[in-house]
């Protein structure tokens, strides 16, 4: 077994990609088919992973994990293969405060784990310059090097695990945060009769704002689920440098209100639909 036997948990939309960006580098890469859906496995085959049929079979065989997933199951993700007693390398690539990426380094170097921090910005893998890994932690240039003749843009930023994690709380503190924020104005205007007059006015005086409510409405939404943990890791982030964590605590609460969209991307949702669902109304026509 090489250091580039290397097991993906889990194959999601963005997983399955860092996956495949490994596997064409060269590395084996594996994943756990226990209890994952049929999409999963669809992804997975997709992506040239080979299965393991539980995670006992999967760490046996690897020398590092990567573990990309909604960032409210990081934790657990951690602690499962932690019961397992793996040492190899331990590389959380979620999105997750620097706080959480401390504790995850501290349960996987307590059973003699090496860890290391990423952070992913950017869209699932597909085309080359699309999608950065940045990652923290002494072993991290040894990560860097599995997806070195891959699509995905892989950077070291430094040898303390928690500087990956803290630079996408800040990118995505942005990017998600206002999102939820332009969805949740086009909503108020709507509920003060105002909508048509807004549009109106953003149209002469904020012309890109009424496409990237549109743009928000397709693609947040359907992620909105998945934003929820991660809006509520940016408030711890914000609160821990003693910073306002109000404006990411309200987003994770809009986001709540967008859940039922997970997955519904086609069609995708409309902003009336959007709206509706973050006033409780019926659907209106856009």
């Amino acid at each position: 077994m090489s250091a580039e036997s290397v097991t993906l948990l889990h194959p999601g939309n963005m997983g399955a990609t860092i996956g495949a960006a490994a596997a064409s580098s060269g590395a084996r890469v594996l994943w756990v088919s226990e209890n994952r859906s049929t999409e999963s496995r669809e992804r997975a085959t997709q992506a040239g992973l080979i299965e393991a049929k539980d995670l006992a079979h999967a760490l046996r065989q690897s020398d590092i994990i990567l573990s990309v997933c909604p960032p409210h199951a990081a934790l657990a993700v951690a602690q499962d293969v932690a019961a397992h007693g793996f040492r190899g390398i331990y590389v959380d690539a979620n999105a997750i405060s620097r706080a959480t990426a401390e504790q995850i380094g501290e349960i996987v170097t307590g059973i003699g784990a090496s860890f290391v921090d990423g952070g992913i910005i950017g869209a699932p893998v597909k085309r080359a310059g699309t999608t950065r890994l940045y990652l923290s932690g002494s072993r991290a240039a040894e990560v860097a090097e599995l997806f070195t003749a891959s699509m995905l843009d892989a950077r070291v930023i430094g040898e303390i695990p928690g500087a990956a994690s803290a630079l996408k709380m800040a990118y995505a503190a942005w990017t998600k945060c206002t999102d939820a924020l332009v969805l949740a104005i086009r909503a108020l205007a709507s509920h003060e009769g105002v909508e048509q007059a807004l549009l109106q006015e953003w149209a002469l005086s904020q012309p890109d704002l009424e496409r990237r409510c549109i743009q928000a409405a397709a693609v947040a939404a359907p992620k909105a689920w998945r934003y929820v943990g991660e809006m509520k890791e940016i408030a711890a982030t914000l609160a821990r440098a003693e910073l306002p964590s109000g404006f990411h605590t309200a987003a994770a609460a809009l986001y709540e209100r967008l859940s039922p969209f997970k997955d519904h991307t086609n069609p995708p949702p409309t902003v009336a639909a959007v709206i509706a669902a973050l006033t409780n109304r019926p659907v209106e026509h856009d």
